[in-house]
C-alpha cells in the first residue's frame, strides 16, 4: 500500500535494491557480534569441523575471525555462499521438514557481508590451494583445509545500528556465551577463543559430561547431580546443580533440543518448580539439560 508523504504527494511504488534488501534482512539475523559468532560457529559445525578457533577484537565489534578444519567450500561455490537463500543443506520441502543441520536458510553469510567487511578463505580436501572471496571477487589464497571467515568493522555500513552496541566487554561476554552454548551442544569439537590476541577459552574434545563440567562454574562440578529420564517420544539427560550452587543470575541455565540451544519459558518454569521447596526468592539453579 502506498503512503502519502508529508508534502501530500504519493511516492511511486518501486522495487528496493538488492543491497538495501540484504541490509534490512540482516537486521533479522545479525543483532550484535554474538549473532555473527553464532552463525559462523554453527556453519563450522555443519561443515564437520573438529576444531574451531574464534578471535575477537574489541568484543567482536572491530573484528571477528572464525576458522575451522571442516570440509571447506569449492572455489566455484564461493560467490554463491554470499548470495541470499543459497545453501547446501536443503533442496526440497521434505529436506526442510527433517533438517538436522544448524543454519539452513542460506541467509547468514549474505546478511553479515551486507553490514561488514567480510572475507572468506576456504580450501576443500581435493583442492591444491585455498581460494578467497571478498568485495573484489575471488582470488587465490594461502590456507589449509577448512574455512576461515574474517568479519571486520561490523555495522560500519549501517552506523545507525552500530551505535546501539554496548561496550566491548559486554559484547565479548555475549560472544563467549554463544561459544559456550555451541561447545555444550558439540562436546566432540575442540574450541579455542581469543580476545584481543589473548586466550580466553580452551575446550578440548570430551564426552558430554566432561564438557559440561568444563563449561560450568567450579561450584557446579562440586555440587550437581546427574539427570537421566525417558518418556514417550522424549529422552532427557544432563546435570542439575544442588541448591547450594544456586546463583542470582540465570546465565548458567542451558536447554538443548536436538542439539540446539533454546530458551523456553515453559521448560524454565518446570525446572524452577522442581526446586520450589529448596530454593527461595531470586535464587536460580544451574543446569545443562539435553
Amino acid at each position: 500500500m502506498s503512503q502519502i508523504s508529508s508534502g501530500g504527494v504519493r511516492p511511486h511504488i518501486q522495487e528496493l535494491s538488492d543491497r538495501l534488501i540484504s541490509q534490512i534482512a540482516a537486521g533479522e539475523v545479525i543483532e550484535r557480534p554474538a549473532s555473527v559468532v553464532k552463525e559462523l560457529v554453527e556453519n563450522a559445525v555443519d561443515a564437520g569441523a573438529r576444531s574451531i578457533e574464534i578471535r575477537l577484537d574489541e568484543g567482536g565489534i572491530k573484528r571477528i575471525v572464525v576458522a575451522d578444519d571442516g570440509c571447506g567450500i569449492e572455489k566455484e561455490e564461493l560467490p554463491l555462499a554470499l548470495k541470499r537463500h543459497a545453501t547446501s543443506k536443503i533442496r526440497t520441502l521434505s529436506d526442510l521438514e527433517s533438517v538436522r543441520s544448524f543454519g539452513f536458510r542460506g541467509e547468514a553469510l549474505a546478511s553479515i557481508a551486507s553490514v561488514s567487511d567480510l572475507t572468506i578463505v576456504s580450501r576443500t580436501p581435493q583442492a591444491s590451494s585455498a581460494w578467497a572471496i571478498d568485495r573484489d571477487g575471488v582470488s587465490p589464497a594461502a590456507g589449509t583445509q577448512g574455512t576461515r571467515i574474517e568479519v571486520k568493522d561490523l555495522f560500519y555500513l549501517t552506523p545507525a545500528r552500530r551505535k546501539f552496541l554496548k561496550s566491548p566487554a559486554t559484547e565479548l561476554s555475549h560472544c563467549l556465551a554463544q561459544i559456550e552454548r555451541a561447545a555444550l551442544a558439540n562436546p566432540h569439537v575442540e574450541f579455542h577463543a581469543y580476545s584481543n590476541g589473548k586466550p580466553v577459552m580452551t575446550l578440548l574434545p570430551a564426552d558430554a559430561d566432561e564438557r559440561i563440567r568444563s563449561v560450568m562454574p567450579r561450584e557446579f562440578a562440586q555440587a550437581s547431580r546427574r539427570v537421566l529420564a525417558d518418556a514417550p517420544g522424549l529422552h532427557l539427560e544432563g546435570w542439575t546443580g544442588l541448591p547450594t550452587s544456586a546463583r542470582s543470575r540465570t546465565d548458567k541455565q542451558y536447554f538443548f533440543v536436538n542439539g540446539r540451544f533454546i530458551r523456553d519459558r515453559v521448560l524454565q518454569h518446570a525446572v524452577k518448580t522442581a526446586y520450589a521447596d529448596v530454593l527461595h526468592g531470586q535464587a536460580q539453579p544451574m543446569y545443562a539439560l539435553m
